[in-house]
């Protein structure tokens, strides 16, 4: 995901909007509309293409030496999927939809030769690549120094910012995750999410509706940054 943005609104929705429309010209690509639970691909999978979502909600997920499924990555509209195939020739991962949704497939050989001919195209391919290197080191460094609120509360800012970025309403979200697979993201059990949800709640930073446990309600996200800044500060000179 990425983080909440200084950027002004609409900035990278036009970005977004951008890029689609150059792959539109110039690449030639399939539209698949995809369901929940819908894979498109598979870890160990013979790597061909990219993945571009131009709506929906997906998740990369990875299996545990015991079965369990990990989750490891979040994506949105105008991110890239399947960055991990292009070393190895293999995908690293299962790369699922979380809801109803259309996404783009590429071909890589196709995106290299398109890109030669228009080397803007280029550009939003190393920019990506890069975002996804930002946000995998954000993760990291939230799963190694943040409290269990302060993860949760971060999460939820970078999810208000990443759809604040598309030019998406922030102040009333529904998340298309289970409390059980924003836990597996955040390295946190259910309960844990529950409760830290139950406390920013009472901190009054958000509001849960416990009638439809994924729609949260955030009224000010500089609200909820404030509570980041202060928990997170006070847990790390601790």
């Amino acid at each position: 995901m990425n983080p909440t943005s200084v950027r002004q609104p609409g900035t990278t929705a036009r970005e977004i909007g951008d890029t689609l429309e150059r792959l539109r010209n110039y690449v030639p690509l399939q539209r698949w509309v995809v369901h929940a639970g819908d894979v498109l691909y598979t870890i160990g999978a013979r790597f061909t293409s990219l993945f571009v979502p131009n709506s929906g909600y997906f998740k990369d997920v990875i299996l545990t030496a015991d079965g369990r499924e990990q989750v490891v990555g979040l994506h949105f509209k105008g991110d890239w999927l399947g960055f991990d195939g292009i070393a190895e020739g293999r995908y690293g991962c299962n790369a699922v939809a979380l809801d109803t949704g259309e996404v783009w497939s590429l071909s890589y050989d196709h995106l290299l030769s398109a890109s030669a001919r228009q080397p803007d195209l280029l550009t939003a391919l190393h920019a990506a690549m890069s975002r996804q290197i930002s946000r995998d080191h954000e993760l990291m460094l939230a799963l190694a120094t943040l409290p269990a609120d302060v993860r949760v509360a971060d999460f939820l800012r970078n999810w208000a910012g990443s759809l604040a970025e598309r030019g998406l309403r922030t102040d009333k979200i529904t998340l298309p995750l289970t409390r059980a697979e924003v836990g597996s993201y955040l390295g946190m059990t259910l309960e844990s999410v529950s409760r830290a949800l139950s406390r920013l709640d009472g901190a009054d930073v958000i509001r849960v509706d416990n009638r439809f446990r994924r729609d949260i309600e955030i009224p000010e996200v500089a609200a909820l940054t404030g509570f980041i800044e202060r928990n997170g500060l006070a847990a790390a000179v601790r």
